[in-house]
């Protein structure tokens, strides 16, 4: 398995509150568990022991993160994440954005995509009005039911 996806698995660990990760790519698997001591361990049965790899905030510094991002974030109607990825506001790196703050939106447009294991998952509005805030830097790491863009 390639060590650039197991270090974006590794940083998705620790960007979020998930405690363990497995994947299998044909006859090669890895497993990522963050520890009581709060390191995030990588296994593989290649290796006969886990081996520490990352040291991580504690969890209670991520939810005090959370809670001020929802707290600064204005009044409104949230459209959350449907899944963990990672959060890209446009279609191409050299493509204009999906949305702008300010943007009028119907229901059903386009307002991000969210990349899991490599598919693109376009990122629907399901309310029309006019986008208030984008909550969530491009390329950052989303988890499940993040707030992603608040629409009034």
């Amino acid at each position: 398995m390639d060590i650039r996806k197991i270090k974006k698995l590794i940083e998705l660990l620790h960007d979020t509150d998930v405690a363990e990760i497995e994947i299998s790519e044909g006859e090669e698997s890895v497993r990522i568990t963050r520890g009581s001591t709060n390191q995030v361990v990588v296994q593989s049965p290649q290796m006969s022991a886990p081996q520490p790899m990352v040291t991580t905030q504690p969890a209670t510094q991520t939810a005090i993160e959370d809670a001020s991002t929802a707290a600064s974030a204005p009044a409104g109607h949230q459209v959350k994440s449907p899944m963990v990825g990672t959060f890209y506001r446009s279609p191409s790196p050299d493509a204009a954005a999906f949305i702008e703050v300010g943007s009028e939106v119907k229901q059903g447009d386009t307002l991000c995509i969210v990349e899991a294991m490599k598919m693109m998952n376009p990122i629907e509005a399901d309310a029309s009005g006019k986008v208030l805030a984008i909550l969530v830097e491009d390329s950052d790491p989303v988890e499940f039911d993040q707030p992603l863009v608040v629409i009034g």
